[in-house]
Protein backbone atom coordinates (compact mmCIF):
# COMPACT_ATOMS: atom_id res chain seq x y z
CA UNK A 1 0.00 0.00 0.00
CA UNK A 2 2.20 3.01 -1.33
CA UNK A 3 1.24 6.62 0.24
CA UNK A 4 0.44 7.49 -3.25
CA UNK A 5 -2.68 5.30 -4.59
CA UNK A 6 -6.27 5.37 -3.80
CA UNK A 7 -6.56 2.26 -1.64
CA UNK A 8 -4.29 4.75 1.12
CA UNK A 9 -5.89 8.19 0.92
CA UNK A 10 -9.08 6.91 -0.22
CA UNK A 11 -9.53 4.13 2.40
CA UNK A 12 -7.22 3.33 5.02
CA UNK A 13 -6.23 6.52 6.27
CA UNK A 14 -9.42 7.91 7.10
CA UNK A 15 -10.84 4.93 8.28
CA UNK A 16 -7.37 5.04 10.55
CA UNK A 17 -7.43 8.79 11.29
CA UNK A 18 -11.28 8.77 12.11
CA UNK A 19 -10.70 5.95 14.54
CA UNK A 20 -8.23 7.19 16.50
CA UNK A 21 -9.81 10.77 16.78
CA UNK A 22 -12.46 8.74 18.17
CA UNK A 23 -10.48 7.15 21.09
CA UNK A 24 -8.91 10.48 21.47
CA UNK A 25 -12.02 12.46 21.86
CA UNK A 26 -12.88 9.94 24.64
CA UNK A 27 -9.48 10.42 26.30
CA UNK A 28 -8.88 6.41 25.79
CA UNK A 29 -5.24 6.93 25.28
CA UNK A 30 -4.37 2.99 25.58
CA UNK A 31 -6.70 2.09 23.02
CA UNK A 32 -5.18 4.94 20.54
CA UNK A 33 -1.94 3.67 21.22
CA UNK A 34 -3.13 -0.45 20.44
CA UNK A 35 -5.31 1.01 17.44
CA UNK A 36 -2.25 2.43 15.81
CA UNK A 37 0.16 -0.58 16.07
CA UNK A 38 -2.80 -2.88 14.42
CA UNK A 39 -3.37 -0.28 11.81
CA UNK A 40 0.65 -0.13 11.50
CA UNK A 41 0.75 -3.94 11.23
CA UNK A 42 -2.04 -3.86 8.67
CA UNK A 43 -0.10 -1.28 6.79
CA UNK A 44 3.31 -3.24 6.51
CA UNK A 45 0.89 -6.45 5.83
CA UNK A 46 -0.83 -5.58 3.20
CA UNK A 47 2.84 -5.50 0.77
CA UNK A 48 3.23 -9.52 1.89
CA UNK A 49 0.82 -10.62 4.76
CA UNK A 50 4.63 -12.85 5.59
CA UNK A 51 6.51 -9.81 5.95
CA UNK A 52 4.80 -9.42 9.71
CA UNK A 53 5.68 -12.18 11.02
CA UNK A 54 8.97 -11.38 10.21
CA UNK A 55 9.02 -7.67 11.61
CA UNK A 56 7.48 -9.37 15.22
CA UNK A 57 10.03 -11.48 15.73
CA UNK A 58 12.74 -9.10 15.20
CA UNK A 59 10.61 -6.30 17.68
CA UNK A 60 10.39 -9.50 20.18
CA UNK A 61 13.81 -10.15 20.09
CA UNK A 62 15.36 -6.35 20.08
CA UNK A 63 12.48 -5.66 22.99
CA UNK A 64 13.54 -8.45 25.12
CA UNK A 65 17.30 -8.54 24.55
CA UNK A 66 16.82 -4.32 25.02
CA UNK A 67 15.21 -4.95 28.24
CA UNK A 68 18.56 -7.29 29.68
CA UNK A 69 21.04 -4.73 28.55
CA UNK A 70 19.35 -1.44 30.36
CA UNK A 71 19.70 -3.75 33.75
CA UNK A 72 22.73 -1.78 35.32
CA UNK A 73 22.96 -4.22 37.96
CA UNK A 74 24.69 -6.80 35.45
CA UNK A 75 27.93 -7.44 34.88
CA UNK A 76 29.43 -5.28 31.87
CA UNK A 77 31.16 -7.90 30.39
CA UNK A 78 27.83 -10.22 30.49
CA UNK A 79 25.62 -6.55 28.83
CA UNK A 80 28.44 -6.15 26.28
CA UNK A 81 28.10 -10.28 25.44
CA UNK A 82 24.51 -9.39 25.07
CA UNK A 83 25.19 -5.83 22.79
CA UNK A 84 27.58 -8.27 20.69
CA UNK A 85 25.12 -10.61 20.10
CA UNK A 86 22.10 -8.74 19.40
CA UNK A 87 24.00 -6.54 17.12
CA UNK A 88 25.33 -9.65 15.14
CA UNK A 89 21.98 -11.26 14.86
CA UNK A 90 20.29 -8.01 13.67
CA UNK A 91 22.87 -7.48 10.57
CA UNK A 92 22.96 -11.36 10.23
CA UNK A 93 19.30 -10.92 9.33
CA UNK A 94 20.08 -8.33 7.19
CA UNK A 95 22.68 -9.78 6.00
CA UNK A 96 20.60 -12.97 4.81
CA UNK A 97 17.99 -11.83 3.72
CA UNK A 98 19.08 -8.26 1.41
CA UNK A 99 22.66 -9.54 0.46
CA UNK A 100 23.01 -13.01 0.02
CA UNK A 101 21.53 -12.72 -3.71
CA UNK A 102 24.83 -10.34 -4.07
CA UNK A 103 27.21 -12.65 -2.04
CA UNK A 104 26.27 -15.59 -4.62
CA UNK A 105 26.25 -13.37 -7.64
CA UNK A 106 29.52 -11.96 -6.33
CA UNK A 107 30.88 -15.78 -6.40
CA UNK A 108 29.81 -17.04 -9.59
CA UNK A 109 31.69 -14.33 -11.25
CA UNK A 110 34.72 -15.52 -9.28
CA UNK A 111 34.24 -18.70 -11.32
CA UNK A 112 32.55 -20.43 -8.59
CA UNK A 113 29.35 -21.93 -9.58
CA UNK A 114 26.99 -21.36 -7.40
CA UNK A 115 22.98 -21.21 -7.12
CA UNK A 116 21.61 -17.68 -6.27
CA UNK A 117 19.05 -18.65 -3.78
CA UNK A 118 15.54 -16.46 -3.66
CA UNK A 119 15.04 -15.06 -0.82
CA UNK A 120 12.22 -12.86 -0.15
CA UNK A 121 13.76 -9.16 0.95
CA UNK A 122 11.56 -7.71 3.94
CA UNK A 123 10.03 -4.29 2.92
CA UNK A 124 11.94 -1.71 4.89
CA UNK A 125 14.27 -4.09 6.74
CA UNK A 126 17.02 -1.94 6.47
CA UNK A 127 15.36 0.75 8.38
CA UNK A 128 13.95 -1.11 11.16
CA UNK A 129 17.22 -3.18 11.49
CA UNK A 130 18.76 0.29 12.06
CA UNK A 131 16.31 1.39 14.31
CA UNK A 132 16.30 -1.36 17.09
CA UNK A 133 20.43 -1.64 16.51
CA UNK A 134 20.52 2.24 18.06
CA UNK A 135 18.22 0.98 20.57
CA UNK A 136 20.25 -1.48 22.06
CA UNK A 137 23.33 0.58 22.03
CA UNK A 138 21.54 3.20 23.59
CA UNK A 139 20.14 0.56 25.97
CA UNK A 140 23.57 -0.83 27.21
CA UNK A 141 24.86 2.81 27.64
CA UNK A 142 22.04 3.07 30.09
CA UNK A 143 19.95 5.88 27.80
CA UNK A 144 16.97 3.80 27.37
CA UNK A 145 14.23 4.87 30.18
CA UNK A 146 10.82 3.46 28.63
CA UNK A 147 10.22 -0.86 28.57
CA UNK A 148 6.70 -0.58 28.18
CA UNK A 149 6.33 -3.26 25.10
CA UNK A 150 2.79 -1.10 23.49
CA UNK A 151 5.16 1.78 22.78
CA UNK A 152 7.90 -0.22 21.74
CA UNK A 153 5.98 -1.58 19.48
CA UNK A 154 4.68 1.23 17.99
CA UNK A 155 8.42 3.06 18.04
CA UNK A 156 8.86 0.61 15.36
CA UNK A 157 5.67 -0.22 13.54
CA UNK A 158 4.16 3.36 13.47
CA UNK A 159 3.40 3.43 9.45
CA UNK A 160 4.17 7.30 8.79
CA UNK A 161 7.81 5.59 9.25
CA UNK A 162 7.85 2.63 8.66
CA UNK A 163 8.56 1.44 4.98
CA UNK A 164 10.65 4.42 4.09
CA UNK A 165 12.08 6.40 7.15
CA UNK A 166 12.94 8.74 8.83
CA UNK A 167 14.96 6.19 10.83
CA UNK A 168 13.24 8.05 14.40
CA UNK A 169 15.12 7.49 17.89
CA UNK A 170 13.34 6.14 20.95
CA UNK A 171 14.07 9.17 22.86
CA UNK A 172 12.22 11.55 20.16
CA UNK A 173 9.46 9.14 19.38
CA UNK A 174 8.55 7.01 22.82
CA UNK A 175 7.88 10.42 25.25
CA UNK A 176 5.75 11.47 22.54
CA UNK A 177 3.67 8.71 22.37
CA UNK A 178 3.51 9.01 26.08
CA UNK A 179 2.25 12.37 26.14
CA UNK A 180 0.21 12.92 22.81
CA UNK A 181 -2.07 9.83 21.84
CA UNK A 182 -4.22 10.34 24.67
CA UNK A 183 -4.92 13.68 23.90
CA UNK A 184 -6.44 15.61 21.11
CA UNK A 185 -4.35 16.85 18.39
CA UNK A 186 -5.04 20.50 17.99
CA UNK A 187 -6.96 21.39 15.02
CA UNK A 188 -3.68 23.72 13.76
CA UNK A 189 -1.71 20.76 13.74
CA UNK A 190 -4.28 18.56 11.71
CA UNK A 191 -4.09 20.93 8.88
CA UNK A 192 -0.56 21.84 9.12
CA UNK A 193 -0.54 17.88 8.75
CA UNK A 194 -3.03 17.54 5.91
CA UNK A 195 -0.77 20.25 4.22
CA UNK A 196 2.44 18.97 4.12
CA UNK A 197 0.86 14.95 3.19
CA UNK A 198 -0.48 17.21 -0.08
CA UNK A 199 2.32 18.55 -0.52
CA UNK A 200 4.86 15.68 -0.60
CA UNK A 201 1.64 13.83 -2.66
CA UNK A 202 1.80 16.53 -5.36
CA UNK A 203 6.12 16.34 -5.35
CA UNK A 204 6.17 12.75 -5.75
CA UNK A 205 2.92 12.83 -8.47
CA UNK A 206 3.40 15.94 -10.49
CA UNK A 207 7.14 16.03 -10.39
CA UNK A 208 9.57 12.85 -9.12
CA UNK A 209 7.42 10.30 -11.46
CA UNK A 210 7.59 12.97 -14.24
CA UNK A 211 11.09 13.28 -14.14
CA UNK A 212 11.28 9.38 -14.35
CA UNK A 213 9.85 9.33 -17.69
CA UNK A 214 12.45 11.44 -18.87
CA UNK A 215 15.15 9.76 -17.25
CA UNK A 216 14.15 5.85 -17.38
CA UNK A 217 14.32 5.72 -21.60
CA UNK A 218 18.17 6.93 -21.08
CA UNK A 219 19.04 4.33 -18.40
CA UNK A 220 17.40 2.14 -20.38
CA UNK A 221 19.23 2.78 -23.42
CA UNK A 222 22.59 2.83 -21.66
CA UNK A 223 21.69 -0.76 -20.47
CA UNK A 224 21.35 -1.71 -24.28
CA UNK A 225 24.64 0.46 -25.40
CA UNK A 226 22.83 2.37 -27.58
CA UNK A 227 24.30 5.14 -28.58
CA UNK A 228 23.08 8.69 -26.55
CA UNK A 229 23.74 12.53 -27.75
CA UNK A 230 25.68 14.28 -25.34
CA UNK A 231 22.91 16.11 -24.46
CA UNK A 232 20.38 13.03 -23.73
CA UNK A 233 22.88 11.94 -21.44
CA UNK A 234 23.39 15.21 -19.64
CA UNK A 235 19.34 15.55 -19.35
CA UNK A 236 18.99 11.75 -18.03
CA UNK A 237 21.50 12.30 -15.53
CA UNK A 238 19.82 15.58 -15.00
CA UNK A 239 16.38 14.38 -14.96
CA UNK A 240 17.14 11.63 -12.28
CA UNK A 241 18.91 13.79 -10.69
CA UNK A 242 15.52 15.77 -9.72
CA UNK A 243 13.58 12.49 -9.97
CA UNK A 244 14.92 10.93 -6.62
CA UNK A 245 15.51 14.30 -4.82
CA UNK A 246 11.48 15.06 -5.48
CA UNK A 247 10.82 11.70 -4.60
CA UNK A 248 12.27 11.47 -1.52
CA UNK A 249 11.58 14.98 -0.74
CA UNK A 250 7.81 13.94 -1.24
CA UNK A 251 8.08 10.93 0.59
CA UNK A 252 9.41 12.81 3.85
CA UNK A 253 6.93 15.06 3.43
CA UNK A 254 4.16 12.90 3.24
CA UNK A 255 5.88 11.24 6.29
CA UNK A 256 5.65 14.25 8.51
CA UNK A 257 2.32 14.98 7.44
CA UNK A 258 0.63 11.97 8.54
CA UNK A 259 3.11 12.27 12.08
CA UNK A 260 1.46 15.17 12.09
CA UNK A 261 -2.25 13.81 11.88
CA UNK A 262 -1.85 11.87 14.60
CA UNK A 263 0.22 14.39 16.81
CA UNK A 264 3.33 13.13 16.39
CA UNK A 265 6.36 15.19 15.08
CA UNK A 266 8.69 12.91 13.54
CA UNK A 267 11.98 14.04 13.06
CA UNK A 268 13.42 16.63 9.93
CA UNK A 269 14.77 14.29 7.08
CA UNK A 270 15.09 16.31 4.16
CA UNK A 271 16.15 20.00 4.05
CA UNK A 272 16.69 21.56 0.78
CA UNK A 273 20.38 19.25 -0.13
CA UNK A 274 21.19 20.41 -3.44
CA UNK A 275 21.13 24.30 -1.98
CA UNK A 276 24.48 23.27 -0.10
CA UNK A 277 27.37 24.63 -1.00
CA UNK A 278 29.70 21.41 -0.42
CA UNK A 279 29.30 17.87 0.43
CA UNK A 280 29.65 18.26 4.26
CA UNK A 281 26.44 20.41 4.40
CA UNK A 282 24.94 18.44 1.91
CA UNK A 283 24.66 15.26 4.07
CA UNK A 284 23.08 17.61 6.73
CA UNK A 285 20.53 17.82 4.87
CA UNK A 286 19.94 14.56 2.68
CA UNK A 287 18.54 11.68 5.02
CA UNK A 288 19.44 13.10 7.87
CA UNK A 289 18.19 10.59 9.83
CA UNK A 290 20.19 8.18 8.21
CA UNK A 291 23.39 10.74 8.54
CA UNK A 292 22.69 10.95 12.27
CA UNK A 293 22.76 7.27 12.50
CA UNK A 294 26.03 6.45 10.54
CA UNK A 295 27.82 9.42 12.55
CA UNK A 296 26.81 8.29 15.77
CA UNK A 297 26.90 4.13 15.45
CA UNK A 298 29.58 3.73 13.05
CA UNK A 299 32.01 7.18 12.18
CA UNK A 300 32.22 8.09 16.07
CA UNK A 301 32.55 4.22 17.50
CA UNK A 302 35.68 3.61 14.63
CA UNK A 303 37.10 6.72 16.05
CA UNK A 304 35.51 9.58 14.28
CA UNK A 305 38.10 12.51 14.09
CA UNK A 306 39.99 11.93 16.98
CA UNK A 307 42.82 9.42 15.85
CA UNK A 308 44.64 11.91 13.35
CA UNK A 309 43.63 12.79 9.30
CA UNK A 310 44.51 9.55 7.41
CA UNK A 311 42.31 7.91 9.95
CA UNK A 312 39.30 10.26 9.52
CA UNK A 313 39.57 10.23 6.07
CA UNK A 314 39.41 6.18 6.23
CA UNK A 315 37.17 6.37 8.78
CA UNK A 316 35.37 8.60 6.36
CA UNK A 317 35.59 6.25 3.36
CA UNK A 318 34.47 3.17 5.49
CA UNK A 319 30.89 4.91 6.50
CA UNK A 320 30.22 6.11 3.26
CA UNK A 321 30.98 2.99 1.31
CA UNK A 322 28.93 0.89 4.31
CA UNK A 323 25.75 3.25 3.55
CA UNK A 324 26.12 2.64 0.07
CA UNK A 325 25.67 -0.79 0.70
CA UNK A 326 22.76 -0.11 3.27
CA UNK A 327 20.70 1.41 0.42
CA UNK A 328 20.95 -1.63 -2.27
CA UNK A 329 22.63 -5.12 -2.10
CA UNK A 330 24.96 -3.76 -5.74
CA UNK A 331 28.26 -3.03 -5.95
CA UNK A 332 27.65 0.27 -7.88
CA UNK A 333 25.29 1.49 -4.53
CA UNK A 334 28.90 0.17 -3.30
CA UNK A 335 30.09 3.19 -5.87
CA UNK A 336 27.94 5.75 -5.14
CA UNK A 337 28.82 5.32 -1.20
CA UNK A 338 32.84 5.48 -2.63
CA UNK A 339 32.18 8.31 -4.79
CA UNK A 340 30.86 10.25 -1.71
CA UNK A 341 33.46 9.13 0.90
CA UNK A 342 35.85 10.72 -1.62
CA UNK A 343 34.12 13.69 -1.79
CA UNK A 344 34.27 13.99 2.36
CA UNK A 345 37.47 13.76 2.40
CA UNK A 346 38.86 16.05 -0.24
CA UNK A 347 35.76 19.10 1.03
CA UNK A 348 37.51 17.92 4.99
CA UNK A 349 41.39 18.52 3.28
CA UNK A 350 39.99 21.51 1.44
CA UNK A 351 39.21 23.27 4.54
CA UNK A 352 41.89 22.03 6.40
CA UNK A 353 44.86 23.11 3.65
CA UNK A 354 43.63 25.15 1.56
CA UNK A 355 42.12 29.05 2.09
CA UNK A 356 40.30 29.77 -1.24
CA UNK A 357 36.87 29.44 -0.89
CA UNK A 358 34.62 29.75 -3.91
CA UNK A 359 32.14 31.82 -4.71
CA UNK A 360 28.59 30.67 -3.34
CA UNK A 361 27.23 30.45 -6.63
CA UNK A 362 29.64 28.19 -7.98
CA UNK A 363 30.28 26.29 -4.94
CA UNK A 364 26.98 25.27 -5.04
CA UNK A 365 26.93 24.57 -9.20
CA UNK A 366 30.15 22.12 -8.16
CA UNK A 367 28.37 20.45 -5.33
CA UNK A 368 25.15 19.45 -7.62
CA UNK A 369 27.30 18.45 -10.59
CA UNK A 370 29.34 16.31 -8.22
CA UNK A 371 26.06 14.35 -6.51
CA UNK A 372 24.14 14.30 -10.13
CA UNK A 373 27.56 12.25 -11.41
CA UNK A 374 27.39 9.80 -8.56
CA UNK A 375 23.93 9.18 -8.90
CA UNK A 376 24.60 7.55 -12.45
CA UNK A 377 26.08 4.75 -10.21
CA UNK A 378 22.91 5.00 -7.80
CA UNK A 379 20.74 4.03 -10.88
CA UNK A 380 22.41 2.28 -13.34
CA UNK A 381 22.06 -1.11 -13.19
CA UNK A 382 25.57 -1.89 -14.06
CA UNK A 383 28.96 -0.42 -14.17
CA UNK A 384 28.96 -0.49 -17.80
CA UNK A 385 25.73 1.46 -18.13
CA UNK A 386 26.90 3.61 -15.61
CA UNK A 387 30.26 3.82 -17.83
CA UNK A 388 28.18 4.16 -21.14
CA UNK A 389 26.23 7.31 -19.61
CA UNK A 390 29.21 8.80 -17.94
CA UNK A 391 31.30 8.57 -21.53
CA UNK A 392 28.16 9.52 -23.92
CA UNK A 393 28.04 12.55 -21.24
CA UNK A 394 31.82 13.51 -22.17
CA UNK A 395 31.56 12.99 -26.10
CA UNK A 396 33.72 9.73 -25.47
CA UNK A 397 32.74 7.68 -28.43
CA UNK A 398 31.80 10.81 -30.45
CA UNK A 399 29.32 13.22 -30.03
CA UNK A 400 26.45 11.76 -31.88
CA UNK A 401 23.84 14.41 -33.08
CA UNK A 402 20.23 14.03 -34.23
CA UNK A 403 21.17 16.14 -37.54
CA UNK A 404 25.05 16.39 -38.44
CA UNK A 405 24.43 19.11 -41.66
CA UNK A 406 24.80 22.26 -39.50
CA UNK A 407 27.68 24.36 -38.38
CA UNK A 408 27.70 22.59 -35.00
CA UNK A 409 29.06 19.35 -36.57
CA UNK A 410 32.15 21.84 -38.40
CA UNK A 411 32.86 23.36 -34.91
CA UNK A 412 32.71 19.48 -32.76
CA UNK A 413 34.96 18.50 -35.43
CA UNK A 414 37.52 20.82 -35.47
CA UNK A 415 37.80 20.68 -32.07
CA UNK A 416 38.70 16.35 -32.43
CA UNK A 417 35.32 15.35 -31.75
CA UNK A 418 34.33 12.49 -33.75
CA UNK A 419 30.68 13.42 -35.04
CA UNK A 420 28.09 10.59 -35.72
CA UNK A 421 24.20 11.01 -36.69
CA UNK A 422 22.02 9.79 -33.30
CA UNK A 423 19.77 6.75 -33.75
CA UNK A 424 17.81 7.77 -30.98
CA UNK A 425 15.73 10.13 -30.32
CA UNK A 426 14.83 9.89 -26.88
CA UNK A 427 13.41 13.28 -25.58
CA UNK A 428 10.68 14.96 -27.21
CA UNK A 429 9.36 18.72 -26.66
CA UNK A 430 6.46 18.31 -24.49
CA UNK A 431 5.29 19.41 -21.42
CA UNK A 432 7.57 17.43 -19.56
CA UNK A 433 10.22 19.95 -20.21
CA UNK A 434 8.28 22.55 -18.60
CA UNK A 435 8.13 20.53 -15.46
CA UNK A 436 11.67 19.77 -15.60
CA UNK A 437 12.79 23.47 -15.95
CA UNK A 438 10.78 24.29 -13.40
CA UNK A 439 11.61 21.63 -10.92
CA UNK A 440 15.22 22.77 -11.24
CA UNK A 441 14.48 26.26 -10.94
CA UNK A 442 12.41 25.51 -7.01
CA UNK A 443 15.62 23.04 -6.68
CA UNK A 444 17.42 25.88 -5.80
CA UNK A 445 15.27 28.54 -5.49
CA UNK A 446 11.96 27.45 -3.82
CA UNK A 447 11.50 27.52 0.00
CA UNK A 448 11.64 24.01 1.86
CA UNK A 449 7.78 22.27 2.62
CA UNK A 450 10.24 23.10 6.61
CA UNK A 451 10.75 26.80 5.76
CA UNK A 452 6.60 27.07 4.57
CA UNK A 453 5.54 25.66 8.02
CA UNK A 454 7.69 28.00 9.95
CA UNK A 455 9.72 25.16 11.30
CA UNK A 456 6.74 23.86 13.21
CA UNK A 457 6.19 20.82 11.87
CA UNK A 458 9.23 18.45 11.75
CA UNK A 459 11.33 18.21 14.42
CA UNK A 460 15.26 19.58 13.78
CA UNK A 461 17.15 17.11 15.12
CA UNK A 462 20.50 18.55 13.67
CA UNK A 463 19.53 22.00 13.73
CA UNK A 464 20.25 22.40 10.02
CA UNK A 465 17.71 25.17 9.84
CA UNK A 466 17.69 26.61 13.03
CA UNK A 467 20.23 29.58 11.81
CA UNK A 468 18.01 29.83 8.80
CA UNK A 469 15.97 33.38 8.52
CA UNK A 470 12.30 32.74 8.28
CA UNK A 471 11.58 33.31 4.63
CA UNK A 472 8.79 35.79 3.82
CA UNK A 473 6.37 33.26 2.00
CA UNK A 474 5.19 30.87 4.43
CA UNK A 475 2.26 28.78 5.10
CA UNK A 476 -0.95 30.56 6.70
CA UNK A 477 -4.57 28.83 7.92
CA UNK A 478 -6.39 31.08 4.96
CA UNK A 479 -8.72 31.02 2.25
CA UNK A 480 -5.79 31.51 -0.02
CA UNK A 481 -3.66 28.91 0.97
CA UNK A 482 -6.29 26.44 0.82
CA UNK A 483 -7.54 27.65 -2.55
CA UNK A 484 -3.33 26.66 -3.22
CA UNK A 485 -3.18 23.15 -1.43
CA UNK A 486 -6.94 22.10 -2.92
CA UNK A 487 -5.54 22.77 -6.23
CA UNK A 488 -2.44 20.62 -5.68
CA UNK A 489 -4.59 17.93 -4.36
CA UNK A 490 -7.04 18.43 -7.33
CA UNK A 491 -4.05 18.00 -9.51
CA UNK A 492 -2.47 15.10 -7.22
CA UNK A 493 -5.84 12.85 -7.37
CA UNK A 494 -5.82 13.08 -11.38
CA UNK A 495 -2.68 11.61 -10.78
CA UNK A 496 -3.09 8.78 -8.85
CA UNK A 497 -3.83 6.48 -11.29
CA UNK A 498 -0.03 6.34 -11.99
CA UNK A 499 1.34 3.72 -9.43
CA UNK A 500 5.09 4.47 -9.00
CA UNK A 501 6.84 3.22 -5.92
CA UNK A 502 9.08 5.74 -4.08
CA UNK A 503 12.20 4.64 -5.24
CA UNK A 504 13.54 4.32 -1.29
CA UNK A 505 10.86 1.92 -0.64
CA UNK A 506 13.14 -0.65 -1.72
CA UNK A 507 15.69 -0.02 0.75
Amino acid sequence: MLFSSWIFVAAFLPVVWLTFRFLQRRRMGEAALLWLIAASLFFYGWFKPVYVFILLVSIGFNFTLGTQLARQHLKKSKRKTYLVFGIAANLAALGYYKYAGLFFETLNAMGVEHGVPQILLPLAISFFTFQQIAYLVDAYRGETKEFNFRHYALFVTFFPQLIAGPIVHHKEMIPQFIEKLGKLTSRRMLAMGLTVFVIGLFKKLAIADYMGDIADPVFAAAALRQSLTVFEAWVGMVAYTLQIYFDFSGYSDMAVGLGALFGIRLPLNFFSPYKSGNIIEFWRRWHITLSRFLRDYLYIPLGGNRKGGARRYANLMVTMLLGGLWHGAGWTFMAWGGLHGFYLIVNHAWRKFSAIRLPHILAVALTFLSVALAWVFFRADSFATAGHILNCATGKYGIALLHTDNWMTAVLETLGFEVKQSATRLLRLNEKWYIFWLALLAVFFAPSTHELMRKNIALDITKVAEALKQPRFVWRASPSWAVVIGLMAAIAALLLMRVNAFIYFQF
